[in-house]
């Protein structure tokens, strides 16, 4: 590990995802001093190109997470397909394939639930667009443990269920437009 990270980001989209994404990830500087998790519902038998997009698009490196993978400050490790994204403490990414969570593997509430346990108010989540309700519950989750909830203003979002059911778990969330997302993360 090339440093401890003080804090983390863990960000959760569905469908919509990369368009939403483009918007936020690529305007982080190359200096963005947490790790940045993505939790996006992907087809579980196709391979994701997500990391290789992002990792061109972006200054910091975005990277597929693998299972035992160290955690690293200025890296955003994406969820692979039919894998939840867990964390061991703050060094480690774990996979598993347990259930699907809302017809979900990655599931956003699971990856929350895990970040929130390990990083409590050092942690930063966002959820953005997307068409069921995966991600309220985790959001909640990161709430209660001290951390800040940022939330896509679902009026601008590709599919509004997801944001809408987080606004509902989490009414006292941070509310934004896509455009303000990467400033907000630059300035915590």
């Amino acid at each position: 590990m090339k440093d401890d990270p003080k804090g983390a980001v863990i960000i959760g989209a569905s469908a919509g995802a990369l368009e939403a994404l483009s918007a936020i990830l690529p305007r982080l500087p190359a200096t963005f001093p947490y790790p940045i998790f993505v939790i996006v519902h992907l087809p579980p038998k196709k391979r994701s190109v997500l990391a290789a997009i992002f990792d061109l698009k972006c200054q910091l490196r975005a990277i597929e997470a693998e299972d035992k993978e160290p955690v690293e400050a200025g890296t955003i490790y994406f969820a692979p397909p039919d894998y939840h994204l867990l964390l061991e403490g703050r060094a480690h990414i774990a996979l598993s394939s347990d259930e699907e969570v809302l017809f979900s593997r990655p599931s956003i509430d699971v990856a929350f639930e895990s970040a929130a346990e390990v990083w409590g108010p050092q942690l930063t989540a966002v959820i953005l667009t997307g068409a069921n309700h995966d991600g309220a519950r985790g959001l909640a989750a990161v709430m209660r443990s001290g951390g800040t909830a940022v939330i896509q203003n679902p009026s601008e979002a590709y599919a509004q269920a997801m944001p809408e059911a987080a606004m509902r778990a989490c009414p006292s969330a941070n509310i934004l437009n896509l455009s303000n997302i990467s400033t907000f993360l630059q300035n915590i």
